[in-house]
């Protein structure tokens, strides 16, 4: 189940207006107009590409050998596998980068390799190819280094390994920088203008050279059954870290996680099988969301407040019982970690009000403490986002040198912003919507200052406007079984794919409501049209209880899903947002 917190930004409704081709294109494709407008809502109005969205084919792939540098780094881990040399996997520590170094382990695993991998300790080396880790896989033998979710900006150290005698496949998806590696071999999606898809995620560049490589071992037309066996459980691995690196879901991102999804249930991969588990949930029943909410915090837990390493070999043991042992350690640690970005949310939000950080005049939020924890403050700084809708960086000050973790909202660039900013920085990358940054910590207050004058300058009071972008305005009787079904045809929902959402106007209340969780913040109630009536939960929601028992009539934004209890499957509404007449 979906929880959609209600924050204190008020929200803005953008209710999409009903389109004219909605009927002719639900005809055409035999199915609901409201499915049809949320189709074309997504800039799919036409027949064709609405069903190769509804129904999409692993053909819709683009060849992997299209991508920038793929033929030479195939050639290099072809040579590299026959003359026996060592590799080594360098990944970063986030879901995106874990699930990337195990695709192509498993896949030099197979083809006899001498095959090792390196993960970088958040807190004590940060984000990215180093040169301390360099110089310790030299010393260990290492002649080919493969990275995969980073590497592009690392000109240094890549320069450092050739020095070292160690040859470098750099394959990342993240921004260049102004100077490219002297790597023996570059594979991104960014480097080639006329690539169809620059915004792959990384687990989707390795997958690709993966491909790529069993296409180059394979011996006459088809596929070994064991490579055929492989790619299956690689599909499951990028399909998680696509999602989780939430990138764009549509177009060959949305099909490669689609049937990653698919394939979950028949993966022999038991560390997969071992996280589903312990998970608590059913291999044929997970989507989008439970990869986003569920499996990806446990993997992610452990780059958070341990090691990443941790992860990567739930993902590639053979060992059933050390599978659940890693994956029990990561849900314990996954606990911790929220019990720290709580306290940490708290401890933010109470110097927000304090600084008067949340006044109608002021652009972004940075705040700085020596006691939050690295691993945790991105997350924190998303759920600062929800509650006050301002690009938000958080920094860790423990040792001097500040780590920081930003987020953004929708139309700021966070990363071109830090760039306008760097003069203050030590170092810095990322995204859009989501970036890192080392700062020295007496240049935090200067930093701050020039960031909130930089962002004065681009975000205007539309930008600063937090919005929900609503499908249609609905009555409560459109959602029968058999639209419900329909949209689930638009699973796996994501960044650019949004699980719909829908407006009902005039509501009315058809018994008290009731607040409900552990700390009775959040509101169950019941409510009806004209044509129906329905339930509803409203996440974090309670503190509306008084004011709803006074209104007459009200508005919800909802999104509809099925809800089973004691063996009952009912319709409901997750709210996202309430509007008082």
């Amino acid at each position: 189940m979906r929880k959609i917190a209600a924050g204190m930004q008020k929200k803005v409704w953008q209710i999409r207006p009903v389109s004219r081709e909605a009927t002719t294109l639900a005809q055409a494709l035999e199915v609901s107009p409201l499915l049809a407008q949320v189709l074309i809502n997504r800039k799919l109005d036409q027949t064709e590409g609405a069903l190769a969205f509804l129904s999409p084919k692993l053909t819709d792939l683009i060849e992997p050998e299209r991508m920038y540098g793929i033929g030479p780094a195939v050639e290099c881990i072809r040579q590299a596998v026959e003359n026996r040399k060592k590799i080594s996997i360098y990944g970063d520590y986030d879901v995106d980068g874990i699930t990337s170094v195990a695709i192509l382990w498993h896949l030099l695993q197979l083809l006899g390799a001498q095959v090792d991998y390196y993960i970088p300790h958040r807190v004590d080396e940060g984000y990215g190819l180093n040169a301390d880790a360099v110089r310790q896989l030299a010393a260990g033998g290492t002649e080919l280094l493969i990275t995969v979710d980073c590497g592009i900006t690392a000109v240094e150290p890549v320069l450092l390994a050739r020095q070292l005698g160690v040859e470098t496949i750099v394959t990342d998806h993240h921004q260049p920088g102004p100077a490219l590696p002297q790597a023996a071999a570059i594979v991104h999606p960014r480097l080639d203008p006329e690539y169809g898809n620059p915004h792959s995620a990384g687990a989707m560049v390795a997958f690709k050279l993966a491909w790529a490589v069993a296409n180059a071992c394979r011996k006459g037309a088809q596929l070994s059954p064991q490579l055929r066996q492989y790619l299956l459980n690689a599909t499951t691995l990028a399909g998680i870290g696509t999602i989780a690196d939430v990138v764009d879901l549509r177009g060959e991102n949305r099909v490669l996680a689609g049937y990653g999804l698919k394939a979950l249930e028949a993966s022999n991969l038991v560390g997969i099988r071992a996280l589903v588990q312990t998970a608590e949930l059913h291999a044929s029943g997970v989507d989008s969301y439970a990869v986003a909410f569920r499996l990806a915090p446990m993997l992610n837990a452990a780059g958070r407040m341990g090691h990443a390493r941790l992860a990567v070999e739930l993902l590639t043991t053979g060992s059933e019982v050390r599978a659940i042992q890693i994956a029990q350690y990561l849900k314990e640690q996954n606990r911790l970690r929220q019990k720290h970005q709580l306290d940490i949310f708290k401890q933010a939000k109470q110097r927000i009000l304090q600084l008067g950080l949340n006044h109608p005049d002021r652009k972004t939020i940075v705040l700085a403490d020596e006691n939050w924890h690295t691993g945790v403050i991105g997350i924190v700084a998303s759920r600062i986002i929800d509650d006050f809708y301002r690009p938000t960086i958080l920094i860790n000050t423990a040792d001097g040198l500040g780590q920081g973790s930003g987020r953004s909202i929708e139309g700021f660039n966070l990363y071109a912003h830090l760039e306008a900013c760097s003069q203050y920085l030590v170092s810095f990358g990322g995204h859009e919507m989501a970036a890192g940054l080392k700062i020295d910590r007496e240049h935090i207050p200067a930093f701050a200052e020039a960031f909130e004058a930089c962002a004065g300058q681009t975000l205007n009071e539309k930008i600063s406007e937090s919005c929900l972008k609503i499908d249609a305005e609905t009555r409560i009787a459109d959602f029968t079984e058999r639209l419900m079904k329909e949209l689930n045809f638009l699973e796996p929902f994501g960044q650019g794919n949004p699980k719909p959402l829908f407006a009902a106007r005039g509501v009315k209340l058809i018994a008290p409501p009731r607040k409900v969780g552990a700390r009775s913040d959040h509101l169950q109630l019941s409510i009806a049209d004209a044509s129906g009536a329905v339930r509803c939960i409203g996440f974090g929601m309670g503190n509306l209880e008084k004011k709803l028992l006074e209104t007459d009539t009200f508005s919800v934004a909802f999104e509809p899903q099925y809800n089973t209890f004691n063996g009952r499957t009912d319709l409901q509404f997750v709210l996202s947002d309430i509007q008082f007449e």
